[in-house]
């Protein structure tokens, strides 16, 4: 498989605001993802989470099953109470064909809380890196052995946010456990994405691409706003639409011969605002642009 472009229906619909795009209809989700010019989507709410009821619907749009978002306890729970809770997610991945899980640890997180300045996230504890990376790299393991690699994705308001915490995950961890590079989630951080991907591009596997709008990322910091709230505001756009890299960040890549992979047009924004075919119509043009001008495509 080489490098596809696919998209997260956070376009559409946002899973953390339910209310954004809650009128939004599966069909006219898919339909429009298509039709501005994807291969593939990654799960959301409105996804059946049934391999045999959400198949034929993609194979009727002929669109692929990317990915989707596992909300990850480790640092709470077992790995073997992790393997028993994912299987249902798991088995919806394998079934359908994608090779990676997004993974996020939840534990203690605060974006989906609207009442929480991002920045007063959780910090992870300094005396569990070596246990956790142990832990995540044995479920790592055990999702690989059913034919689905992780891709650890950090993200705002969680315990695995900075470059730092980047850092320490893979520092601490086997190469079971792959990085999902987010460029828009590192801008918000406070971080370099090209840097990041320079320094774990072997083990990078999935790719979001979320622009950032530098004037607002500026004003919700000022404000010390929660992470919807710099949604809402519009922190976020599609690729070209922003202050992020891209062809640094796709060099980076084609360096490291990620080659078998997808690139992502994750960018939630409010659908009222931007209207979601037209941004996801720009998305597709100026990835596939950024994409084809550094040969990965």
């Amino acid at each position: 498989m080489a490098i596809q472009l696919g998209i997260n229906p956070l376009t559409w619909t946002n899973d953390d605001l339910p209310t954004l795009g809650a009128e939004t209809s599966l069909e006219t989700c898919l339909t429009e993802g298509r039709q501005a010019g994807f291969a593939g989507f990654e799960l959301g709410n409105k996804f059946p989470r049934k391999a045999e009821i959400l198949g034929p619907i993609l194979k009727q749009h002929d669109l692929q099953l990317v990915s989707g978002w596992y909300s990850g306890e480790l640092l709470s729970r077992s790995v073997e109470e992790e393997i028993e809770a994912v299987q249902e997610h798991l088995a919806l991945l394998r079934d359908l064909g994608a090779k990676v899980m997004v993974f996020a640890e939840v534990t203690h997180c605060i974006h989906g809380d609207q009442n929480k300045p991002v920045h007063m996230r959780p910090l992870f504890p300094a005396d569990q890196w070596e246990e956790y990376g142990k832990k995540l790299t044995e479920f790592a393991k055990y999702t690989l052995s059913q034919g689905v690699k992780i891709a650890y994705h950090h993200h705002m308001g969680t315990v695995i946010e900075s470059a730092e915490d980047v850092d320490n995950l893979m520092k601490h961890t086997g190469d079971e456990v792959g990085l999902l590079l987010d460029t828009g989630h590192l801008t918000f951080a406070g971080a370099d994405p090209v840097e990041v991907a320079k320094r774990w591009a072997k083990r990078i596997n999935h790719v979001h691409c979320k622009d950032v709008r530098a004037d607002v990322l500026k004003d919700v910091k000022n404000r010390k706003t929660s992470f919807l709230d710099a949604v809402l505001a519009g922190v976020f756009t599609v690729p070209g639409d922003g202050c992020v890299n891209y062809p640094e960040v796709f060099k980076v890549l084609k360096n490291s011969q990620y080659e078998n992979g997808w690139l992502v047009v994750e960018a939630e924004q409010d659908p009222a605002i931007a209207h979601p075919l037209t941004y996801a119509t720009l998305g597709y043009k100026n990835l596939s642009k950024f994409a084809k001008d550094a040969g990965l495509i």
